[in-house]
């Protein structure tokens, strides 16, 4: 893939068994972990459910659906990618005038402070890495944040 800075994969940014209700919860949650890891800004809140509003961010693969919700760098202290299994499936609308709900398995939440094309760089990547079967096999037999740390640096390098 090579269009990732792997090294955004950290241990202290993988959950699981994550409860919310719902996206904007969800949201809540995030923000008060990231915050405490000097990640984002007091702007990212309003920032990111602003934004899922307006660029929905849901989709469905064949083997998993995901959530890809990102913010504009200006919201942002420092580069963060997290990865969040849920509890239970966290609704997201459909990304790009898909729509409906998609009730997101995995979410990967983006903080990059790279402009537009990187951003869009990663996000190919990463539906590469979901149209693969066995790399989401991979993905869901992890149970530690080491072992999907070093999975999504393997699958996205």
């Amino acid at each position: 893939m090579g269009n990732v800075d792997i090294d955004l994969f950290k241990p202290e940014l993988v959950f699981f068994d994550f409860e919310a209700t719902d996206r904007f919860e969800f949201f809540k949650k995030m923000e008060a972990v990231l915050l405490e890891g000097g990640y984002i800004k007091d702007t990212w809140y309003d920032a990111i459910t602003t934004r899922e509003k307006n660029f929905p961010t849901g989709l469905q693969f064949e083997t998993i659906s995901v959530a890809l919700p990102h913010v504009d760098p200006e919201h942002l202290v420092k580069p963060y990618i997290a990865v969040i299994r849920p509890k239970d499936p966290v609704v997201f609308e459909g990304m790009a005038g898909i729509g409906g709900d998609i009730p997101a398995e995995l979410i990967v939440n983006l903080g990059l402070t790279e402009h537009a094309e990187g951003q869009v760089a990663v996000l190919q990547a990463l539906m590469g890495v979901f149209l693969d079967a066995g790399a989401v096999e991979d993905i869901r037999a992890q149970t530690t944040p080491e072992g999907m740390v070093a999975t999504m640096r393997r699958l996205c390098a």
